[in-house]
């Protein structure tokens, strides 16, 4: 019987390597292909190719650089300029690297599309589930919330039981170039990590006012709604008063500030909910955690299902700034049963 045929999407950092490297130790036929997402993927070419030679597997690269601009950078934009602050990580594990990655991967004969996530899948009722990784301070499961049982019927994530200190010691043993690279925390295609500068490239500045949500007075000007998040605290220093940002009005060109202990909300509504481990929706509300941002903890709370793809949360202790745009994620205990966009 043939070996199965993975496609391992390879950014050339360590994590991706280990993953092909894992496949290949457990009897597949593994081959690296690197994602041409924009411009500036020439360093990362370079080490996905030095990883496939040490491996002795093949290597291709794919051009995707079109769908990720219309599904990641230009969606990233027009949330900022709506008021709205996008993840867009999750935006491309969806539509890009299990969408647009993964059809050409059937496409081209291959059996399944692994990746370095910190994250693991498994059956339960019938259904693909996404589960949290062993090592809970690398856990990627929230940023594949948004994918669906085709997508995770042909997924792999060889990285579920390990965690980052293994999988460099691993590399290293392996001899793998990429062992030593150090972990990127900027966004793909934002260079240097100043999202500000970047959004000023497309975003005209669009001054407006700064107004205390308690007293509805204005405490200074801006230059555009989309330099601001909720919660965000830095480039309010001159109010006077310690200011957060509480919530952004597109319409009039509005950023409402308030004290720390007003940016705490008890509930949220989501939409585009994506309910990864029901079939059908469920009709009643429901007991589970929620993350409301990538870095934030899980907290208890109810579910509760909507008409038209919406749910609502309603958490046992009030939260911190619940943004717009990010992604809420649902747990049942280890399992990732649910996601949304908060609105």
């Amino acid at each position: 019987m043939p070996k199965q045929r993975i496609a391992v999407g390879l950014s050339g950092g360590v994590d991706s390597a280990v993953a092909a490297a894992l496949l290949l130790e457990q009897g597949f036929a593994v081959e690296g292909v690197t994602l041409l997402l924009n411009d500036n993927c020439s360093e990362s070419i370079i080490a996905a190719r030095a990883v496939c030679d040490a491996l002795r597997i093949p290597h291709r690269t794919v051009d995707l650089r079109q769908v990720f601009a219309e599904h990641v950078i230009a969606p990233f934009y027009n949330a900022y300029a709506a008021g709205l602050t996008p993840n867009p990580c999750v935006a491309c594990n969806s539509a890009v690297k299990f969408g647009a990655f993964l059809d050409w991967t059937l496409d081209n004969g291959f059996d399944g599309l692994a990746t370095g996530h910190y994250a693991g899948v498994a059956e339960r009722g019938g259904r693909r589930n996404i589960i949290k990784a062993a090592d809970r301070r690398k856990d990627q499961s929230y940023f594949l919330c948004m994918l669906t049982q085709r997508q995770l019927s042909r997924a792999y994530f060889p990285l579920a039981d390990m965690d980052k200190q293994s999988a460099r010691a691993y590399a290293r043993t392996r001899g793998l170039p990429a062992a030593e690279i150090k972990d990127s925390q900027d966004v793909c295609f934002i260079p240097g990590g100043d999202c500000a500068a970047f959004l000023a490239q497309r975003l005209p500045p669009t001054p407006g006012f700064i107004v205390d949500a308690a007293t509805d007075n204005i405490v200074g000007r801006h230059d555009g709604v989309h330099g601001y998040t909720v919660g965000q605290r830095k480039g309010l220093g001159g109010l006077g008063a310690k200011k957060y940002v509480r919530r952004l009005d597109v319409k009039t060109g509005t950023v409402y500030v308030c004290d720390n202990d007003d940016l705490f909300t008890p509930a949220l509504s989501a939409f585009y909910a994506n309910w990864m481990a029901f079939d059908p929706t469920p009709a009643v509300s429901f007991n589970a955690t929620a993350k409301i941002r990538s870095a934030a903890p899980e907290v208890a709370c109810a579910v509760t299902p909507l008409a038209g793809g919406r749910f609502t949360v309603t958490f046992e202790t009030p939260q911190r700034a619940v943004t717009p745009g990010q992604v809420c994620a649902v747990y049942d205990g280890e399992v990732l049963i649910a996601g949304g966009v908060i609105e």
